[in-house]
């Protein structure tokens, strides 16, 4: 306890980390108290049907990434995920088309026409995504809720949406320039972990309700589930396996060799998280369809798959999120590029020929080592569904993995690294004596 004390001095002894963090916590402050500014012409005090509607399912899941926005009827009630879907478009068309691969050849001024266009394509996005959402207004709540009518409030309100969404884009950018961590990711965290007091408390009063004396009982084995999970999620995160290379390096001063044993470090789980977010903007279509088409056999089969606790959401789901898993990672991690790279250094891998051979090694390795991990990965994606079998209330149990506890854990354990860094270069000591905190490796906006 005294070392962690001593480590909160030091980090506000650095006057730019101090600066930083106290930036990144009062754009933050700004966010969530947009999050609770109703679209003018809304009666706040009659949106009771509309938080009943997000209370679970999918809607549910886009009100915890809006941090309650959405169900607030909020200026911010799109959220960052038409961003986030933008960025997701944009990294594909890197994989297929020659310009998108020609701008991340270039550097800076490539990364800046990326993020331009980006940009360009989150608000096409918006201009669809704001009148869905007001049509659901309109279907959600009562006449009377609506101060204004006609096409001005209609125009208005779509405005402001779309200006919402790019504000809070905008203040995601100014975290990753002037604050601590990764903007866009912090802002998904503290509208997730926002969820987080009332969905504990919830719970546990749910708890203590039961009768027969044994609710209090089943709190404590769900937070020792929920310990081990966490614990799971973070090796999740942090898990590589470190393939060795035999380098030939010349000792400086004479000319003898020596070898040097190297360590190539390939994460059992490369793609992240955005496997789960490719895979859940997939398990969107169906409840999107089902809106244009109101049939039974449409309304059925969009029930089926906006069914969190059901057989055929969930199978498809994790397997889509295998599937993309290798997808991603293939995109993601290059085996030629690598053993060029070890050639051009000089290296080799012990009892594989250098070229065509050592590339057949590395795609063999990790094709092996992303099995596992991309099990592992659907496993955690799908846990809230058996968390809910299990008789955990559906706002709690989302926090027993899915796509809110990775970010949650993936974005604290790169913030810690960050003032890590900042507190290891002035010579102090870091946040961890046991080794120093690994987050997760590339950028991205999750």
């Amino acid at each position: 306890m005294k070392a962690f004390i001593e480590t909160i001095k030091n980090i506000f002894k650095i006057e730019e980390l101090r600066s930083r963090i106290l930036y990144t916590l009062g754009i933050l402050l700004i966010y969530r108290l947009g999050s609770f500014v109703v679209l003018p012409g809304i009666d706040p005090s009659q949106l009771s049907a509309l938080q009943q509607q997000t209370a679970d399912g999918i809607l549910g899941l886009l009100d915890m990434f809006s941090g309650g926005a959405f169900a607030n009827a909020s200026i911010f009630a799109l959220g960052i995920m038409p961003y986030i879907s933008a960025s997701i478009v944009v990294q594909l068309l890197g994989i297929a088309i020659p310009y998108f691969q020609r701008l991340q050849r270039e550097g800076e001024s490539g990364r800046r026409k990326i993020n331009q266009i980006t940009r360009y394509l989150t608000v096409f996005i918006l201009i669809f995504q704001g009148p869905a959402y007001l049509t659901n207004l309109r279907m959600q709540l009562p006449p009377t809720a609506f101060a204004l009518e006609g096409p001005f409030f209609y125009i208005s309100s779509v405005v402001i949406l779309i200006a919402g969404t790019m504000f809070v884009m905008w203040l995601g950018e100014r975290i990753t320039d002037k604050g601590i961590g990764n903007g866009i990711s912090l802002i998904i965290m503290v509208g997730i972990i926002a969820r987080l007091p009332f969905a504990l408390f919830a719970e546990f009063f749910a708890k203590l309700e039961q009768q027969q004396g044994g609710g209090l009982v089943m709190f404590i084995v769900e937070m020792v589930v929920l310990f081990f999970v966490f614990m799971g999620v973070i090796l999740l995160v942090q898990g590589t396996r470190r393939i060795p290379v035999q380098y030939a390096k010349r000792i400086v001063g004479n000319k003898q060799y020596g070898g040097v044993r190297q360590y190539i470090p390939l994460k059992v789980n490369s793609a992240g998280v955005m496997p789960i977010i490719f895979a859940q903007a997939l398990m969107f279509i169906p409840l999107t369809l089902s809106s244009f088409a109101p049939s039974e056999t449409m309304t059925g089969f969009a029930a089926a798959f906006s069914n969190f606790t059901g057989f055929w959401y969930n199978f498809t789901f994790a397997t889509l999120i295998i599937l993309f898993t290798y997808f991603y990672t293939a995109v993601t991690i290059n085996p030629g590029q690598m053993a060029e790279d070890m050639k051009r250094n000089g290296g080799f891998i012990p009892g594989v020929k250098p070229g065509k051979k050592t590339v057949e090694f590395l795609d063999t390795i990790m094709s092996r080592i992303t099995l596992p991990g991309s099990m592992f990965l659907a496993l955690v994606a799908i846990l809230p569904a058996f968390a809910m079998l299990a008789g955990v209330n559906s706002q709690w149990a989302q926090f027993y993995g899915g796509t809110s506890l990775l970010i949650m854990v993936g974005v604290v354990l790169d913030t810690l690294q960050q003032i890590e860094s900042h507190l290891l270069m002035r010579h102090y000591d870091g946040l961890m004596k046991s080794g120093r905190i690994k987050g997760r490796s590339g950028g991205g906006a999750i």
